[in-house]
């Protein structure tokens, strides 16, 4: 048996040994900051991919001071059936002056071949403020959190579709527990529209030429309405911060404190550049994009008082919803009644994309054949910089049946428009409502209607009594309306860990959360803060008997630990239900 295993265990050991050396060796450089003051640090980092390196020899910073290393660290892992492992080096080191640097590669041997890492650039910039304490939460927070308003376009044309996105950047240093927005940007000057998104997903991304992660809080569609400097006043925020404190824990977990800081992004400036006026068309509205245009007949042959439709249709990209569609210009002899606009338009990053359209009702009354002149519509392309001018086709209607135009002359456009009479036989406006009433009238008396409501107070009288002494009943039972005002409160309280079960870390975070927050709100105290010691002389205080003392700190360690050991559904179940007995206990005793 015991050949066996070793046997197992040299295998095991072979193949891994195999996976680690089938990795191309790569020696990567990272730096913890691109771009700093002359009076700040930041960390450098050589990260070798393989193992057996030996003899790593460091660049020469001859513009930057060590303050400190090498330190070393190695990392194996196991995942998916994939094994890795890193070597790394890293140095703390402050620049000596302004100026932009490139720090020369490393090197390091590795099977009997000595491998380079790549050159890294750094920005020194002027000095900047730094407080006394550098482990200030509020320093260590506004270091590593940032909101920031990012434009699609800063010059855009009057008309011209930009996009405005709110990111809130967070390093990993650094852990969000809640936000909240306190007050929303406001864009004078603009028509806006907030842009849809689906959920918001955390990304990983670059801020000042740093690695951060980020989310999408808000995105709008703008559209300038007017020429010159227009401004997008800041977004701000209120934030929970977890802020290490340089202090670990049991297992080596590095300790947060939270605190609340209120972040704002940065005022934004738009310079709107007014249209060209240059070769500007006599019938321009205000189109701003890319547009097709088209103008159709529904029906071109028809009776006398019959009607048809011209539509008139605009579709494409850019500011649909603000400007004018062309009008139509007809013969005397038809009647046009007014248009009806439809709009079928949906907002994306890009701008407004889709289509509007005036239909217009035709009603002709005499018998003939009659033009519907060319229509043109004029709109300004800002990727071109030109107007772009569309003319669509005459248009006839040919009404073979009905009455005989009298005239004077020949020419048709001589004759006058004349009212339209109202007979049996004319077109009419489409009613858009009826009323239809019963030409046979019955009597109220032995209806059903009277006897369903002869039997409602008779139904209604007993229903009311019994739930009447329903209430007195609930009312006088003084321990069971305290046991549900109990479970009400527990259940609002871990509503939130509720939602969390079968995520491990989600749920034990909103557990702990949920635990200090109805403390906070029931003793009046800021508890996520102080010792589990502190807490039991603040619940002792209050009266509230020791077992369930014990129990509610009980539930606070299990919190902590649970987050470092294996725990399945069942154990979440349960960890949920005991903290809700637990809030019972202690609601009904404080």
């Amino acid at each position: 048996m015991n050949r066996d295993l070793k046997f197992y265990i040299l295998i095991l050991i072979s193949v891994f040994s195999l996976t680690i050396n089938a990795q191309d060796s790569v020696l990567k450089v990272s730096v913890s900051k691109n771009k700093l003051g002359v009076n700040q640090r930041f960390r450098v980092q050589y990260i070798i991919n393989k193992q057996g390196a030996d003899n790593f020899k460091a660049p020469n910073f001859r513009n930057f001071k060590i303050v400190g290393g090498p330190s070393q660290s190695v990392s194996q892992s196991y995942i998916n059936g994939k094994r890795s492992f890193s070597q790394s080096y890293t140095y703390i080191l402050q620049p000596k002056r302004k100026g932009e640097f490139d720090l020369p590669p490393a090197s390091i041997e590795i099977d009997d071949k000595t491998i380079k890492s790549e050159t890294a650039k750094i920005i020194v910039l002027a000095a900047v403020d730094i407080p006394k304490n550098p482990n200030d939460p509020d320093y260590i927070a506004s270091q590593n959190i940032h909101l920031v308003a990012e434009i699609s376009k800063s010059k855009p044309y009057v008309g011209e579709g930009i996009y405005v996105e709110y990111r809130l950047y967070f390093s990993e240093n650094v852990g969000i527990y809640d936000n909240a927005i306190t007050q929303s940007p406001q864009y004078n000057g603009f028509w806006n529209q907030e842009i849809k998104r689906n959920g918001t997903p955390v990304k990983e991304g670059t801020y000042n030429g740093e690695k951060y992660r980020y989310a999408v809080l808000h995105k709008a569609l703008l559209i300038p309405t007017k020429a010159g400097k227009l401004t997008i006043d800041p977004m701000k925020m209120d934030i929970i911060v977890a802020v290490p404190t340089g202090r670990a824990d049991f297992f080596g977990n590095v300790i947060t404190r939270q605190v609340r800081k209120e972040f704002s992004s940065a005022k934004k400036t738009i310079q709107t550049k007014a249209l060209p006026t240059l070769n500007k068309p006599e019938n321009f509205t205000g189109a701003v994009g890319e547009f097709s245009f088209d103008v159709s007949l529904s029906k071109e042959i028809l009776k006398a008082n019959e009607s048809s439709q011209i539509k008139i249709s605009v579709k494409g990209k850019g500011n649909l919803k603000l400007f004018e569609l062309p009008k139509i210009e007809t013969p005397k002899e038809l009647e046009v009644y007014q248009p009806e606009r439809k709009e079928k338009v949906s907002v994306a990053s890009s701008g407004l994309r889709g289509n509007v359209s005036d239909s217009y009702t035709v009603v002709p009354q005499y018998k003939g054949k009659y033009k519907i002149p060319s229509t043109s519509f004029s709109y300004f392309n800002p990727k071109e910089k030109v107007y772009q001018t569309i003319t669509s086709e005459d248009l006839y209607v040919d009404v073979l049946e009905g009455k005989e135009l009298v005239t004077n002359s020949d020419n048709r456009n001589n004759v006058e428009k004349q009212d339209v009479k109202m007979t049996d036989t004319s077109f009419r406006y489409i009613q858009t409502s009826s009323s239809f009433h019963s030409k046979q009238q019955s009597d109220f008396f032995k209806s059903i209607l009277f006897y369903i409501l002869l039997l409602c107070p008779a139904i209604a009288i007993p229903l009311i009594i019994l739930i009447y002494k329903k209430k007195e009943e609930r009312d006088g039972d003084v321990l069971g309306n305290k046991q549900r005002k109990a479970d009400r409160l527990a259940k609002k309280y871990l509503s939130e860990a509720s939602k969390q079960l079968g995520n491990k870390e989600a749920f034990y975070e909103a557990l702990e959360r949920a635990l200090h927050n109805y403390l906070k709100a029931k003793l009046k105290v800021e508890t996520s803060d102080i010792s589990r010691e502190k807490i039991t002389q603040l619940l002792e205080g209050k009266n509230v008997n020791s077992t369930s003392i014990k129990e509610f700190i009980e539930v606070l360690n299990d919190c902590d630990f649970a987050r470092y050991t294996p725990i399945d559904n069942t154990q979440m179940n349960q960890e949920y239900e005991k903290a809700k007995q637990v809030i019972t206990q202690l609601d009904k005793q404080l």
